[in-house]
C-alpha cells in the first residue's frame, strides 16, 4: 500500500509541472476557499480554460499571468515530497509516518472540491439528470480520493503501529501499557 500511495503522489506531483495538468486543476483551485488566493484572477478562469492537449497561446499567457503554473509547481513539489516520504517509510518509519500523515490529509482538501467547484457536477443543459448526485468527469475524478484517503489511513496506522512496536508499546482498543 505504501508503494501504491507513493506512486500516486509521485506521478501526479510530477505532472503538476506540465501545463496541461496545471490548466486542468484551475477550476478546483479557483473555486476553493483554501487555495484561490494563490491565483491572481481566480474569478475569470472560465474564459481561459483549455482542453487537455489543446495549445492556445492566448489562454496559456493568461494562465502564466494568473500564477496557474507557479501554484501548480508548488503543489507538485509538495506532492513529490509526500510521495517520497511515504516511499521512504519502507526504510525509515518516522519519515514514512510524516509522509503517510500528509498523504492522509490531502484528500480532505481534494474532496472539498465536491462542495466548492461547480464543474464537479453535471450542469443543467437540458437533460433531467444534473446537479447532485450526478458527478461530472471532474467530480468522478475527485470522488476517487475516498480510496486514496482509506489507503493513506491504512499506511498511517500500519506505520504508527510498527513504530510503537519498535518502542515496545502495546496498544489495544481498550488499554495502553508499556512493556
Amino acid at each position: 500500500m505504501k508503494i501504491a500511495i507513493a506512486i500516486i503522489f509521485l506521478w501526479i506531483g510530477a505532472l503538476k509541472f506540465i501545463p496541461y495538468e496545471a490548466d486542468s486543476i484551475t477550476p478546483f483551485v479557483a473555486n476553493s476557499p483554501f487555495m484561490s488566493f494563490f491565483y491572481n484572477d481566480p474569478k475569470d478562469y472560465g474564459a481561459h480554460l483549455t482542453h487537455e492537449g489543446e495549445l492556445n497561446p492566448v489562454k496559456r499567457e493568461w494562465q502564466v499571468g494568473n500564477n496557474t503554473y507557479g501554484f501548480s509547481r508548488g503543489l507538485g513539489t509538495l506532492e513529490l515530497i509526500i510521495g517520497a516520504m511515504t516511499l521512504a517509510g519502507l526504510w525509515n518509519r518516522k519519515v514514512g509516518l510524516i509522509g503517510a500523515f500528509l498523504a492522509f490529509g490531502t484528500p480532505f482538501i481534494t474532496l472539498s472540491f465536491l462542495i466548492t467547484t461547480p464543474e464537479a457536477w453535471v450542469p443543467a443543459l437540458g437533460d433531467a439528470e444534473h446537479g447532485f448526485p450526478y458527478l461530472s468527469g471532474a467530480g468522478r475524478l475527485v470522488v476517487k480520493d475516498v480510496a486514496l484517503l482509506a489507503g493513506a489511513w491504512l499506511v498511517l496506522a500500519d506505520t504508527a503501529r510498527a513504530l510503537l512496536a519498535e518502542r515496545k508499546v502495546v496498544v489495544s482498543a481498550f488499554q495502553r501499557q508499556t512493556i
